[in-house]
């Protein structure tokens, strides 16, 4: 199954990542957070299927 990293900025969608498993989409999330912050409100994990299996919200 394929997994989305997507980066929510003020006004909408910044950037979309794809990955193949949910850890490794999950782990690049957590640890590029707290580096994106500028612009970045929120981050989250997305199946295939548009089910968000992770999110987190925080930022300017």
């Amino acid at each position: 199954m394929a997994y989305t990293v997507i980066w929510y900025g003020k006004k909408g969608i910044v950037e979309k990542t794809p990955f193949d498993a949910e850890k490794a989409a999950r782990d690049y999330a957590l640890s590029i957070f707290p580096d994106r912050k500028s612009g970045i409100v929120a981050v989250e994990v997305r199946k295939d299927d548009g089910t968000v299996v992770f999110s987190k919200a925080g930022g300017s």
